[in-house]
């Protein structure tokens, strides 16, 4: 069956967010009497959304749901300052917006409308699911799932394509095809893939754009 519906994850495939994320963990750590992280350290934190993220960030101080609402707001409130959509996303979703293309993020749906209005991604997107849009996260089904019951597609005709291992299991488990983006911020794991990226122009190859 030919693909028409195209999700995607977004930290690490249509933005690079890590600065800004490194930006709201270490204002939090400072705030604590924490010493700053790497960024490198930060960005294998991220991937399966601000819970995990602040718990792997900040193993310092025991997780509670006060110190996870301190590292929202202050993240929100750099959430644009370096945030960038990667070189060649604009052309794949400019070849296709004849097809059916939704969001599936572990980021807060609340963060994640902003960002994308912010860097001019918002028209793209008929459907946008947060981490917070369903009971469960990725890796889990249940996002993908729902994009597709939003936006009216079949499992057999979409893929997931994301940089983090959460996006293909959650992907395969919700019977789509998957993709691996290389360039991004987390890493495939053990999980398998349908399709391999390493740059955003392979994504125009591996699903050519066409006319409706």
């Amino acid at each position: 069956m030919t693909i028409d519906t195209f999700l995607f994850d977004l930290d690490g495939t249509l933005v690079d967010s890590v600065l800004d994320l490194a930006t709201g963990v270490n204002l939090l750590r400072g705030e604590l009497g924490l010493p700053p992280q790497p960024v490198e350290q930060v960005r294998a934190c991220v991937g399966d959304g601000a819970t995990q993220l602040v718990k792997r960030a900040i193993p310092e101080v025991p997780f509670n749901e006060t110190l996870l609402r301190r590292f929202l707001t202050r993240y929100g409130e750099h959430l644009l300052d370096q945030t960038r959509v990667y070189p060649g996303i604009f052309d794949f979703l400019d070849g296709h917006r004849h097809h059916r293309m939704g969001v599936v993020t572990n980021k807060p749906h609340g963060y994640t409308l902003p960002l994308l209005d912010g860097l001019g991604l918002t028209p793209y997107f008929a459907v946008v699911v947060g981490g917070d849009s369903c009971r469960e996260k990725k890796p889990h089904p249940a996002p993908v799932r729902y994009a597709l019951q939003q936006l009216g597609s079949s499992p057999h005709a979409a893929v997931l394509i994301g940089d983090h291992h959460t996006d293909l299991i959650s992907g395969a488990a919700a019977g789509v095809r998957t993709c691996f983006c290389a360039w991004g911020i987390g890493q495939h794991g053990d999980a398998p893939y349908d399709d391999f990226a390493a740059t955003p122009p392979d994504l125009l190859r591996l699903y050519p754009g066409a006319a409706p």
